[in-house]
């Protein structure tokens, strides 16, 4: 392989297991890897569209990889992709990504649940793929994911990805799905901290914080060990005010009925959000802990940041990769899949231009050079 290609990828796959029949194999499995992901940033989003791209591109491709016997069919491309082990290829995926990126310490993880709407088979009684992603919200790249089967839930899948990723001194942001003290264990144990949405499916330690708030309130927090943030944006005739109260107050941890359990827990905090767009107000007030100290301005934004994962990463598969609209089902198709877009999609956040995210897939598919650049810049 000509050495202006990723060795990264090389490295980190190379271990992959290879399902096929050894000895009747017409491509290797490196040279299929990598015009898969290229395919992909040059806006693939079927096998068929991957190998109609390599097609397209097989001169290209031919002054890197010997391809010897041509470029692979799109029965290839979906064979070897519906074999590959889906749990082995996340793993090599989250080595390269721990390779190539440098994540920023300090800054937000968020972890949310994602259904790949298009992957059902109601005739078979498949239901459709769901995975745990982890999103790194300074650097805009995803870290690594984790499938859902039917047999668990988000809560067994959380820990388990957590311990595959290196989150060492991130803040590691979570709904209330992952609300757990097992997840707030596992998050201390990969020595970072943590901030959870606390909602009815924890009903009493939720009342046990509104309550403990109320009181503040009524007492104007008078001898408390509480801090205080608030922000203010306008944009476009809209105002919205963010406001956050965050206590480390022992008595208000004594309060709380069910406080054991919960690793490191130093802060409860309440932030209220109010939008306003004319004469139209709406609130909306969300309950959190956190392994941190009491710093409103640090957590405020920390619980901001999480939704990045949601207007960032989710929005950008459905809207730029059309996720939801693949009917990529087949085996582990759907879930392989969904690792060659998160490659593709932290080499085209890795690039520094400023064009969409479509129009750099499309440049990369007119334009040879910029989707070498894509590939060498990590």
């Amino acid at each position: 392989m000509n050495p202006t290609l990723p060795t990264s990828l090389e490295e980190c796959f190379s271990d992959l297991p290879d399902p096929r029949v050894q000895g009747r194999c017409d491509h290797k499995w490196m040279d299929i890897l990598i015009i898969a992901v290229c395919a992909v940033l040059c806006g693939a989003d079927s096998w068929v569209a991957v190998a109609t791209v390599a097609k397209a591109k097989e001169a290209w491709f031919r002054q890197f990889l010997k391809l010897k016997n041509g470029i692979p069919s799109h029965d290839t491309f979906s064979d070897v992709f519906a074999k590959i082990d889906a749990d082995a290829f996340q793993v090599g995926f989250m080595r390269w990504v721990e390779a190539v990126f440098r994540v920023t310490k300090g800054q937000v993880v968020a972890l949310d649940g994602k259904t790949l709407r298009g992957s059902h088979r109601r005739g078979v009684g498949q239901k459709a793929l769901h995975l745990v992603n982890a999103w790194a919200v300074s650097n805009g790249i995803v870290l690594g994911q984790r499938k859902v089967d039917g047999k668990t839930n988000e809560i067994t899948v959380i820990p388990e990805l957590l311990r595959l990723l290196n989150v060492s001194g991130c803040i590691v942001t979570i709904d209330a799905m992952g609300c757990q003290k097992d997840i707030t264990q596992t998050i201390r144990a990969e020595k970072a901290d943590y901030i959870l949405r606390v909602k009815d499916n924890h009903s009493q330690l939720k009342q046990d914080i509104e309550d403990w708030f109320a009181y503040g309130d009524q007492q104007h927090f008078k001898g408390m060990l509480v801090d205080f943030h608030q922000t203010l944006h306008k944009t476009s005739g809209r105002i919205e005010i963010r406001q956050c109260w965050a206590i480390s107050d022992p008595l208000a941890f004594e309060h709380l009925r069910h406080y054991a359990g919960w690793t490191d827990l130093n802060s409860i905090i309440r932030v209220q959000r109010e939008r306003r767009l004319g004469e139209q107000v709406s609130r909306e007030i969300a309950y959190y802990i956190s392994s941190l100290p009491a710093n409103a301005a640090q957590l405020l934004q920390a619980t901001q940041h999480h939704w990045a994962i949601e207007n960032s990463f989710h929005w950008v598969l459905d809207v730029t990769f059309g996720e939801d609209h693949s009917r990529i089902r087949t085996a582990e198709s759907a879930e392989n899949m969904a690792v060659l877009r998160s490659i593709a999609l932290n080499l085209l956040k890795r690039d520094t231009s400023k064009s969409s995210l479509r129009q750099k897939r499309f440049r990369a598919a007119m334009d040879n050079d910029f989707l070498l650049q894509l590939l060498t810049r990590v």
